[in-house]
């Protein structure tokens, strides 16, 4: 028998063994691991969990200046609207809210664009937009701003916001003549939940459920928009937007593009959500599917709201394509 010290004792293999072992011991442990948080943490919606989704659909997670920013738009709105003509202000509907602002040009016969704001369906009102109107209204076009119910004090939820802002547009059309502007050329933008709130106006039944033209709108602008709500229903916003099965399938607008007749614009920033950019993707990959008129636009370096700002000038990102859109530029 040997005395000599075990580790003396094992043979080249004995170690060499041992060790691809050990190493195989190690990504097993780290795969085991991985295996229990996603069981303590199952996916909810395509490869994210309960966090990674609510977080997703969370505009302050992903855009840290949200502060600053809001202070900015304030600031420029209060500018703006010192420089620009009191807006007229029309009711399209019976109730308290339901009233828009129209910022006109100076020259009759003009195109106009109804503009939705955002504000997670709950916030907002059509006063705090008026700098996005200024370039437009400069530049020979008519804005009309939309207010319109919060998704809590609907009494209908999200099916009353669909149903105002579709009533608006629809009163827009029949009633342009009133403040100069020309009902045959009338195009449709909004923001985040304003986005989705104009592809819902976007793939409305005109013809239908109006009576009217079914090309009556000539274009659209959906910036930074959600188009399928089922994800929506399974994020923390859906505590008090109480999303059913029945109005997934009529609310969302990625399921009715077929009913799209206009060219659009869908519009996201390369700083917002994972969630916010495959929505705008994915609604003008099933747009272009469909064979409908659709140009995606990517703005390199803008988060949720910063994209949204861009239309504030004739030379911004988006700013410039609306006007472009509406045939403005050099007139």
């Amino acid at each position: 028998m040997t005395n000599k010290p075990i580790e003396q004792r094992l043979s080249r293999r004995d170690i060499l063994k041992a060790s691809a072992a050990i190493g195989m011991a190690i990504p097993t442990t780290r795969l085991l691991a991985q295996q229990e948080t996603q069981s303590m943490n199952p996916t909810v919606w395509l490869d994210m969990d309960q966090t990674q989704l609510d977080d997703a659909y969370n505009q302050r997670i992903y855009a840290p200046n949200i502060d600053q920013l809001r202070e900015q738009s304030a600031f420029n709105n209060e500018l703006a609207r010192a420089r620009l003509e009191p807006p007229l202000k029309f009711a399209y509907g019976s109730g308290p809210t339901e009233t828009l602002d129209v910022y006109r040009t100076g020259n009759d016969g003009g195109p106009i664009n109804v503009f939705i704001h955002g504000g997670t369906w709950r916030y907002g009102v059509a006063n705090e937009f008026a700098y996005l109107a200024e370039p437009l209204v400069n530049n020979g076009g008519t804005m009309v701003i939309l207010d319109f119910s919060g998704v809590e004090e609907a009494e209908d939820g999200l099916t009353t916001l669909v149903r105002q802002v579709r009533d608006a547009t629809a009163w827009t059309y029949q009633n342009a003549e009133r403040f100069g502007a020309d009902p045959e050329q009338l195009y449709v933008s909004g923001h985040s939940s304003g986005g989705h709130l104009a592809a819902a106006v976007l793939t409305t039944d005109w013809q239908g459920t109006y009576g009217l033209p079914p090309d009556m709108i000539k274009g659209g602008l959906c910036i930074s928009g959600m188009y399928e709500l089922e994800p929506v229903r399974l994020s923390w916003r859906n505590s008090y937007l109480n999303l059913t099965d029945e109005m997934i399938e009529v609310l969302s607008p990625q399921r009715h593009i077929d009913q799209v007749s206009a060219p659009l614009l869908v519009a996201y920033g390369t700083y917002e959500t994972p969630e916010f950019q495959r929505q705008g993707r994915d609604f003008a990959t099933a747009m272009e599917a469909a064979g409908k008129p659709i140009e995606l636009l990517v703005g390199t370096g803008f988060n949720h709201f910063e994209i949204r700002d861009s239309l504030a000038s004739d030379y911004g990102f988006l700013g410039r394509k609306i006007l472009e859109q509406m045939g403005l530029l050099g007139s």
